[in-house]
């Protein structure tokens, strides 16, 4: 297990080394450890490195975890993979992101499902509130208003989730109108390329996306960057960035 320590530790100087070379703060970006498929054991080892948040892609398997590590009190689970609307209420409660709000109709389920949570923990939004302030909703706390991202296919192939660029405003307006939910900003994943400057374009593209529809001080979290071109993601934007492999080595089958 000593090998995730060290390799987070690469990781963290590969963002840093990259902010400081366009002059950002290396605090203002996040590392997401993409952990699906990789055993409680590996997570907990990353945890003990100084690692907090975690990236799932797969509803069973993200309950599924966080039940296992319910004793990490300050674990943020992040959820990353294509999430579908009849499985929306069992991440509710459990993450402090979701990175995939991929279409209006999701973002009212997501909506619907914290807020029924929510009154049941407490009787009442107001009820709701008063719980987070005294840290009694249980980890994380953050998690009222759930924040959501918008997630943009930016690269148009039909193979992968996510809406239009044309379509963010719409799943905007969508999420605003949900009192249990925030929009935090924008995700994508760009189509693979060999050299890792191929993904700036479609990491631009999703930046301009962002300045069309309030900048950063209404979404100032853009989720993009993986192993591969973690330090074209820095540089071009990215305050979330998920990085997998180059932790925890290749996923088991």
């Amino acid at each position: 297990m000593n090998n995730i320590s060290e390799r987070l530790l690469e990781q963290r100087a590969r963002i840093s080394a990259a902010a400081l070379s366009v002059g950002r703060d290396p605090d203002a970006i996040t590392l997401i450890a993409v952990s699906k498929r990789q055993s409680v054991e590996s997570i907990r080892a990353a945890y003990e490195a100084g690692q907090r948040h975690f990236g799932e892609n797969y509803v069973q398997e993200l309950v599924e975890k966080a039940e296992q590590l319910r004793d990490l009190r300050d674990i943020r689970w992040h959820f990353i993979g294509h999430l579908q609307s009849n499985k929306a209420r069992f991440i509710t409660g459990l993450v402090e992101r979701v990175h995939t709000t991929s279409s209006a109709s999701l973002a009212v389920e997501l909506g619907k499902r914290m807020g029924q949570k929510r009154r049941t923990m407490a009787g009442s939004p107001e009820g709701v509130r008063v719980l987070a302030e005294k840290g009694q909703l249980g980890p994380p706390a953050s998690t009222l208003p759930l924040g959501v991202l918008v997630e943009v296919n930016v690269g148009g192939e039909e193979n992968k989730s996510g809406c239009k660029p044309r379509e963010v405003a719409e799943v905007l307006r969508a999420i605003d109108e949900q009192p249990f939910l925030v929009a935090k900003g924008l995700m994508t994943i760009p189509p693979a390329t060999e050299d890792p400057e191929g993904a700036r374009p479609y990491f631009e593209q999703l930046m301009a996306l962002r300045d069309l529809n309030g900048g950063a001080e209404r979404l100032p979290e853009m989720s993009f960057g993986m192993s591969a071109d973690v330090e074209v993601a820095v540089k071009t934007g990215a305050t979330y960035v998920r990085v997998g492999t180059a932790i925890f080595g290749h996923r088991p089958d």
